[in-house]
């Protein structure tokens, strides 16, 4: 059986598990090597499952930063009817791919 955990980071939720490699949204440039995520919602191993209230205390998920990049674009279009208001304009978001490398209580 295999060990994972859901944590939180930019916002959102992710379900990771050791080996993962995770698109989180962009991570300070200062933290180049590793980081470790601290926001542990739930943690789930062999024996037993351990819910956060809200968070699990004690519990640490060590990554490796692999690179900086954007994400797809995406169209944003406002529009009035009746009074010819149309504008397009586009948003990439900056991101961070990371190697989930420990799950540690």
């Amino acid at each position: 059986m295999e060990t994972w955990a859901v944590i939180k980071s930019g916002g959102k939720q992710y379900k990771v598990a050791e080996g993962d490699k995770i698109a989180v949204d962009r991570i300070s440039p200062d933290a180049k090597d590793t980081i470790s995520f601290t926001e542990v919602l739930l943690i789930k191993n062999d024996k037993d499952l351990i819910i956060g209230r809200p968070l699990v205390e004690k519990a640490k998920i060590t990554a490796k930063v692999l690179e900086d990049f954007r994400g797809e674009k995406i169209r944003v279009v406002k529009f009035k009817p009746k009074s010819k208001y149309l504008r397009t304009t586009g948003h990439r978001q900056s991101m961070t791919r990371v190697l989930i490398e420990k799950i540690s209580l």
